[in-house]
């Protein structure tokens, strides 16, 4: 597809995928999932538009000495809200707790790992392009996008962020308790959701393990990549130090006096491609790290997110309404045994408003099994509208290869005429240059 592979092109410090061309085929189908009229429970989003909701940046800024610790702050630009804020780490830390709070039933990201001590600029660039990728992947999700909390971490620029975090969630309750559907929500789940939701979780577990493994091998690629262009580097030192050696020629090697400054004079100057070389291999490995391992990064922790989603939803929700189901049955059991043996009225009246607030607790509990069931079912649909960015992956992986051999190839030719003067024969006219060989080196 010509015009995915337009797409596949960005900039080496993007990993957002910019807007196709026009003339560039749409997803294909089975990614659509158009939404049949009136049901809420199908999305109908495509990649590209939840892309398109906003391309956020995440920068470091000069480090601020405090006390006894220096500060990471970052500056973190939307082009959806048209502006940039300043946020620390801790910042970032409020906001995921309150998302989980408001939306415990969605695919919160994760957040990396704090590093209170000996955080190197390796662990710190690490966690600027992890905060980079939470933050476009909530601010790509189709509930989060529109939520005040998104807003007003992207956009408000006053000191205490923090707390004007925690205040939009306090005494609001989570989605459960603000979504209009939320007590329909079983109406619009398919008989046999339990099944569906057991088939989604193994199929989603089977994809992450494959594109875990298919990064690290795209880290050692790109990894190599830049080793590769160190040695290439070394290498042309070296010659460029032997062609500059100035030791005196001993009186038994003066016959060959000429050869050698000649020779010297070559060496010296093969530096300047072998330094070319280096740097193309750089740009390779760079353009991978940015345009194949960072996307696999993206990826992976949404695929992450759900794979923790589902362990919230059978720890939480789903085993509170089973204590719940064991609470009322040993009630019901008490309520039994207080009316056989004949307990005075204001126990047995307190034994049965008991029971009906557990009955009402058990209501609750079950709609809100329901409802978690029902945002599942969404974000299983997210995760395969998501899916073909698998595409773009292997597409920029392939066109970095064939740029990354094409450019190297480039200067390989370059480089060769000038290795003319270096194969000169006992007549002082050059001869091609062709390795000898090799019984020539290694006669017995």
């Amino acid at each position: 597809q010509t015009g995915n592979a337009g797409l596949l092109a960005d900039s080496q410090n993007e990993f957002d995928l910019a807007k196709p061309p026009v003339n560039e085929p749409r997803e294909p189908e089975q990614f659509l999932m158009q939404a049949p009229q009136g049901n809420p429970l199908l999305l109908s989003h495509t990649l590209q538009e939840l892309l398109s909701k906003d391309s956020v940046q995440v920068e470091l800024i000069p480090e601020k000495k405090g006390l006894f610790l220096k500060h990471v702050e970052y500056e973190v630009s939307s082009k959806r809200f048209k502006c940039s804020v300043y946020r620390r780490y801790n910042d970032f830390v409020v906001f995921h707790e309150m998302l989980l709070q408001k939306f415990p039933y969605r695919m919160v990201p994760a957040l990396p790992p704090k590093r209170m001590l000996g955080a190197d600029r390796e662990f710190i660039e690490s966690r600027r392009r992890a905060l980079k990728r939470f933050i476009n992947l909530v601010a790509r999700h189709p509930p989060f996008s529109e939520d005040v909390l998104l807003k007003l971490f992207l956009s408000f620029s006053g000191s205490d962020v923090q707390n004007k975090l925690r205040e939009l969630v306090q005494g609001v309750g989570d989605e459960f308790m603000t979504c209009r559907l939320a007590t329909q929500a079983k109406d619009f789940l398919p008989a046999d959701i339990q099944a569906q939701f057991a088939a989604s979780r193994e199929l989603i577990r089977n994809i992450y393990n494959s594109f875990y493994k298919l990064r690290d091998r795209a880290e050692r690629i790109a990894s190599r990549a830049i080793d590769n262009a160190s040695d290439l580097l070394i290498f042309g030192k070296e010659l460029s130090a032997l062609g500059s050696d100035t030791t005196p020629l001993p009186s038994w090697a003066a016959l060959n006096n000429s050869t050698w400054g000649t020779l010297k004079q070559a060496l010296k100057g093969l530096s300047v491609e072998f330094a070319l070389l280096a740097d193309k291999a750089v740009q390779q490995g760079k353009q991978e790290e940015n345009d194949v391992v960072e996307k696999l990064n993206l990826f992976l922790d949404l695929l992450q997110s759900y794979k923790d989603l589902c362990e919230r939803h059978e720890k939480g929700v789903l085993h509170k309404h089973q204590r719940a189901l064991h609470k009322y049955s040993m009630m019901k059991k008490q309520m039994m045994s207080a009316t056989v043996q004949n307990k005075e009225p204001e126990s047995v009246e307190q034994l049965e408003s008991r029971i009906v607030e557990q009955e009402n607790a058990i209501l609750t509990m079950e709609l809100r099994n329901y409802f978690s069931l029902y945002c599942l079912h969404q974000e299983t649909q997210l995760i395969h509208i998501y899916l073909p960015l698998t595409s773009h992956i292997l597409g920029a992986f392939v066109n970095s290869q064939i740029q990354g051999h094409k450019e190297m190839s480039k200067v390989w030719n370059e480089l060769k005429p000038k290795l003319s003067c270096l194969f000169v024969g006992s007549s002082n006219m050059p001869t091609p240059p062709l390795s000898p060989p090799e019984g020539n080196f290694f006669s017995n």
